[in-house]
C-alpha cells in the first residue's frame, strides 16, 4: 500500500471507532482498526489486505461498477460476471423479439461465440484512490460566497483530474464526502466490451415483479450473467471479434455450504445515494412534497403501461425494462414516505438539532463558528416548499413524461444550430446525420398508442395538480380552454409531429428545418424553459454552507458516533450476519425462503407469478441434487443485517472465508426510510442464495459450459 493510501487509511480510521456491525457503508481501504476487529468478532477470517489491496489480488479486484447504476462481480478466471436480472434487463430486452423472446424464455449461450455484445454497456474496476482534500480546497477561504467556493473547487478538481489521467485511457473522478468536508480521487479502468451470457426466464428472474418488490418474504432468482472481454493484450477495448475473455485478477469462488442464523456476511459494492445526516427540513420535504409528487406521476404512467402491455405481447417486450424502471422507484417512494412517518424520522432529526443547539450554546467558539446554520436551513426549505412540486411534475409528467416529448429534448442542440443565421449547411447536416442512429434505437422500442395515452394522462395530471402560476404557458392555455382535458390536444400533436413517426423524422433529418412549430417539440421546449426558470429561482437559495458546517459540527459533537460517509456510488463495504426479522408486533419472518414458497405463489398465466414448466417438474420430483439443504429443501432467498441501498443491486454477499454465498438485490418494506435513517432493528438486505443460482444453471438450464468455469467449494 502506498504512503498516500496508508495516510488516508489512518485518517479515515479515526472516524469509525465504536461502529455497530451492521450499520455503515464503509470505505473498504480504511477497515484496519476497529472495523476489522468488529468484522473478526463476527467471524470474518480475512485480513484487510485480502479484502482491499493495490499490492496483491484482493476481493476488490472482483467487484465492478456495472453500467450506470449497479454492481457486479467476477466469478470465473475468464471474466464471467454476475449481477442482478433487473440490472441486465435492458440488455436482455434489447436482444429480444417476439421470435426470440429472451425475456420470457431466458437466454443461455452454450459457447463463447454465442455471447451477445451490448453497445454502450461498460464495467469499471477501481484502480487507485487518493485523498486530495488539501489540493481541492487550495485557495478556498471562509469568506468566499458558495458560488465562488464551488467554482474554485471545480477548477482545482478539473486540474487534478487532468494531471492524474494524463494520456491514459482511464476514468478519473473527484468525489466530495461529508458534505464537502473531504474530497477523494478515484481512478477506474473501464471495459467496454461486455457480452450477455445468460439470464433466467421471466418467471424466475422477475418472479413477484411489482407486488413483491421491496418486500420480504421473496422468492426470486434475480441474476444475469455477462462476460468482460479485452483486447488480446488484456487492455480495455471497444467491441471486436478479435477481443478475448478477460483474465480475472481475482474472482469469487461459490460456496455450497448455505447460510445459518448468525453467519458472517460481507457485501462489497457501489451504493448510489444516502442522506443520513440531513436536516429535519429535508426529511419533511420528502414526506410532504417530493415523495407524494413522484408517486402520483408514476402511478399515472404505470396505469397506462399496464393497459397496453397486458393487451399485446409485443408491447410487453418493448416496455418490460421501461416499466420496471418506472415501477421500482414508484414503490420505493410509497414505502419511504410511509416508513419515514412510521419510524418518526422527522421527529428524531428535530431532537438531534435541538441537541446540537444546546451543545453549540455551551462554548463561545462554537457559537461563533456554527451560529446561523439553522436559520439557513429554515430559509432554504421554506423557499423549496414553493417550488418542489412544480419542479417534480415538470420533470416526471412533463419533459420526461411522454416518450416523444422526452425524445424531442435530444434535438434542442440541432434546432438551435438551425435557428442560428451563422450556422452553415454542413454544420447542420453533420449534426442531423449523427442523430439517425438514436432515431433507430428510439423507435425500436416505441409504441405510439401507448405513448399517446401516457402523454394525455400525465398532462391532465400536471394541469390539475400544479399551481397555475407555475405551469408552462401551453399547458395552462390548453387546460384552461378544455377544463383540463388534453385528449384532443395530444391527438392533434401526434397526428402532426415528426417525433412519433420514424419515416417522417428520418425525412426531416435529411432536410432539417426549424422545429419550433412542431407541436411536440414546442410543448417540450415550453416545459423545459419553465423548468429552467423554476429551477434557477429554486437554486437561488442554497443550504450547502449550512450542510457542510452541520456535518462538521455533528462529527465534533458526537465523537463516538459511526460517521461513515453517505453513499455516493463509490466502493463500500458493509458487514453483518444472517438474521430473521420481527418487523412488528406478533410478526416474525424466517431468514430464508424455499422453492416451496415459489410454488405456493404460482399463478399460471400471471405476468408476475407464473413459472417455467421445467422448474415445476424439478419441484414436483424434488430433484434438487447437491443444492438442497439438510432438510431436502431448495433455498431461494435469505436476509441479512447488511446496510445497502440502490446501486448495491448485484453486489456479492461474501462469507467469512471470501466465498460467494449470495447476491444482494433488494431491501425490505419495513425499512424503506433507510436511505435517510438506518433502522437498526428491522433493516434487512434481501439476497439470492447461490445454491439457487447453481441449481438453475445446472439442473434447469443444463448450461454445463458455465458450470465448468465456476469454482465451487463446499
Amino acid at each position: 500500500m502506498t504512503k498516500k493510501i496508508h495516510l488516508l487509511c489512518i485518517a479515515l480510521m479515526m472516524l469509525v471507532m465504536g461502529a455497530r456491525a451492521d450499520e455503515g457503508m464503509w470505505l473498504p481501504y480504511s477497515i484496519n482498526g476497529q472495523n476489522l476487529a468488529d468484522m473478526q468478532r463476527l467471524g470474518c477470517k480475512l485480513t484487510a489486505e485480502q479484502i482491499f489491496s493495490f499490492n496483491q489480488p484482493s476481493l476488490k479486484d472482483a467487484i465492478v461498477q456495472f453500467g450506470g447504476g449497479c454492481t457486479g462481480e467476477l466469478i470465473s478466471p475468464e471474466g464471467l460476471l454476475l449481477t442482478n436480472h433487473h440490472c441486465g434487463l435492458g440488455q436482455v430486452q434489447a436482444h429480444s423479439s417476439v421470435e426470440h423472446d429472451y425475456l420470457q424464455e431466458g437466454f443461455w449461450a452454450r459457447s463463447k461465440d454465442q455471447e451477445l455484445p451490448n453497445e454502450g454497456l461498460t464495467v469499471s474496476f477501481l484502480a487507485y484512490i487518493e485523498d486530495v482534500t488539501t489540493a481541492v480546497l487550495k485557495g478556498v477561504t471562509d469568506n468566499m460566497s458558495e458560488v465562488d467556493r464551488a467554482s474554485k473547487i471545480a477548477e482545482n478538481s478539473k486540474k487534478l483530474s487532468i494531471e492524474r489521467k494524463g494520456k491514459r485511457d482511464v476514468k478519473v473522478e473527484i468525489v466530495p464526502f461529508y458534505h464537502g468536508n473531504q474530497y477523494i480521487l478515484f481512478e477506474y479502468d473501464v471495459y467496454k466490451d461486455v457480452r450477455l451470457v445468460a439470464c433466467p426466464p421471466w418467471g424466475i428472474g422477475k418472479f413477484g415483479a411489482d407486488t413483491d418488490n421491496w418486500t420480504w418474504p421473496r422468492h426470486k432468482g434475480d441474476f444475469c450473467i455477462f462476460r468482460v472481454y479485452t483486447a488480446p493484450d488484456g487492455s480495455p477495448a471497444e467491441y471486436s471479434k478479435n477481443n478475448v475473455p478477460m483474465k480475472s485478477k481475482h474472482f469469487l469462488p461459490i460456496s455450497l455450504k448455505g447460510v445459518q442464523p448468525g453467519d458472517y456476511t460481507m457485501i462489497l459494492g457501489y451504493p448510489g445515494s444516502t442522506d443520513r445526516y440531513s436536516s429535519s427540513g429535508a426529511v419533511k420535504n420528502v414526506i410532504d412534497l417530493e415523495g407524494p409528487a413522484i408517486v402520483a406521476c408514476r402511478t399515472t404512467k404505470l396505469e397506462q403501461y399496464r393497459k397496453h402491455m397486458d393487451a399485446d405481447p409485443a408491447v410487453f417486450i418493448q416496455y418490460a425494462s421501461k416499466q420496471a424502471g418506472v415501477s421500482n422507484y414508484w414503490k420505493y417512494y410509497i414505502g419511504q414516505v410511509k416508513q419515514l412517518q412510521q419510524n418518526k424520522v422527522y421527529e428524531k432529526r428535530l431532537a438531534q438539532e435541538q441537541d446540537f443547539r444546546k451543545w453549540m450554546s455551551q462554548n463561545a467558539e462554537r457559537q461563533k463558528e456554527y451560529n446561523g446554520i439553522f436559520e439557513e436551513f429554515d430559509n432554504y426549505w421554506n423557499h423549496q416548499e414553493k417550488y418542489t412540486k412544480a419542479l417534480i411534475y415538470s420533470r416526471e409528467a412533463g419533459w420526461r413524461g411522454g416518450e416523444a416529448v422526452a425524445f424531442a429534448t435530444r434535438f434542442m442542440r440541432l434546432n438551435n444550430t438551425i435557428n442560428q443565421k451563422a450556422a452553415s449547411a454542413d454544420q447542420i447536416k453533420k449534426i442531423a446525420q449523427s442523430m439517425k442512429e438514436s432515431v433507430k434505437d428510439f423507435f425500436k422500442d416505441y409504441n405510439k398508442e401507448l405513448d399517446r395515452d401516457v402523454t394525455i394522462a400525465l398532462l391532465n395530471l400536471y394541469y390539475k395538480d400544479v399551481n397555475p402560476n407555475q405551469l408552462p404557458a401551453t399547458i395552462k392555455k390548453v387546460g384552461d380552454k378544455t377544463g383540463g382535458d388534453f385528449t384532443a390536444f395530444v391527438n392533434s400533436a401526434f397526428a402532426k409531429s415528426v417525433f412519433v413517426d420514424e419515416s417522417k423524422l428520418n425525412a426531416w433529418l435529411d432536410n432539417p428545418k426549424s422545429l419550433s412549430k412542431d407541436p411536440i417539440y414546442a410543448l417540450m421546449y415550453d416545459i423545459v424553459q419553465t423548468y429552467l426558470v423554476l429551477d434557477q429561482v429554486s437554486e437561488s437559495v442554497s443550504e450547502s454552507h449550512a450542510e457542510r458546517l452541520y456535518m462538521k459540527g455533528l462529527m465534533e459533537m458526537q465523537k463516538d458516533r459511526n460517521f461513515y460517509p453517505d453513499a455516493n456510488f463509490t466502493m463500500r463495504l458493509t458487514y453483518g450476519n444472517v438474521q430473521d426479522c420481527e418487523p412488528r408486533d406478533a410478526v416474525t419472518y424466517n431468514y430464508y425462503t424455499t422453492l416451496d414458497g415459489v410454488m405456493a405463489k404460482y399463478v399460471p398465466g400471471n405476468w408476475e407469478f407464473d413459472v417455467p414448466q421445467e422448474l415445476i417438474k424439478l419441484w414436483e420430483n424434488k430433484d434438487y441434487g447437491r443444492y438442497a439443504d439438510k432438510n431436502g429443501d431448495l433455498v431461494v432467498n435469505f436476509i441479512t443485517t447488511n446496510d445497502i441501498t440502490g446501486g448495491n443491486s448485484g453486489s456479492p454477499v461474501i462469507d467469512a472465508q471470501g466465498n460467494l454465498i449470495g447476491l444482494a438485490f433488494d431491501g425490505n418494506w419495513e425499512a424503506m426510510s433507510g436511505d435517510i435513517s438506518f433502522e437498526q432493528q428491522v433493516q434487512r438486505t434481501i439476497c439470492m442464495d447461490m445454491r439457487y443460482l447453481l441449481f438453475i444453471i445446472d439442473k434447469m438450464a443444463n448450461a454445463q459450459n458455465l458450470m465448468q468455469e465456476l469454482k465451487i467449494v463446499q
